[in-house]
């Protein structure tokens, strides 16, 4: 049986970001669990690979109360192709907030019930300044979707 696919999708603007975005793909990649990472940026990711995709996790900052931009783009695009096809779809989300993350996490909501996505892990938010714990915080987000994956709880 094909190994099944993690798509993560990962806002990082900044060089704490992408320390998140690294450390979601290296839990993801533990090597006690087989399965596809695949590993890209909003901006990168295309229809295709949502429909390729067996779960997804979501990185991205809180942009003046709301998700970026830049993955807010990605929905756009991807929504009304993913719609009927990819109902059910685990996901998780990790969001690095500098405020409180409560806009952003209410607006992905809305986005994945509309696509009728499954979260399976309450959202991940990364408050304040940026403190080192985040980091192991996002590895084991990822690391349990995708020993989940793996095992077929998702």
């Amino acid at each position: 049986m094909p190994a099944k696919t993690l798509l993560i999708i990962a806002h990082a603007p900044s060089p704490n970001t992408q320390k998140l975005a690294q450390v979601a793909f290296n839990g993801a990649n533990h090597p006690d669990i087989d399965i596809n990472v695949i590993l890209k940026s909003p901006q990168d990711t295309q229809p295709k690979d949502v429909l390729a995709a067996d779960a997804i996790l979501i990185g991205t900052t809180e942009n003046l109360a709301y998700m970026a931009g830049l993955t807010k783009d990605f929905f756009d695009r991807c929504y009304y192709p993913a719609l009927e096809k990819k109902q059910g779809l685990a996901l998780a989300v990790y969001i690095r907030a500098g405020q409180d993350g409560t806009g952003t996490k209410r607006a992905l909501q809305t986005i994945t019930t509309g696509l009728r996505w499954q979260w399976v892990q309450e959202a991940l938010i990364l408050k304040g300044d940026w403190q080192d714990d985040f980091t192991a915080q996002v590895e084991a987000l990822a690391m349990t979707l995708a020993a989940g994956l793996e095992t077929g709880i998702y």
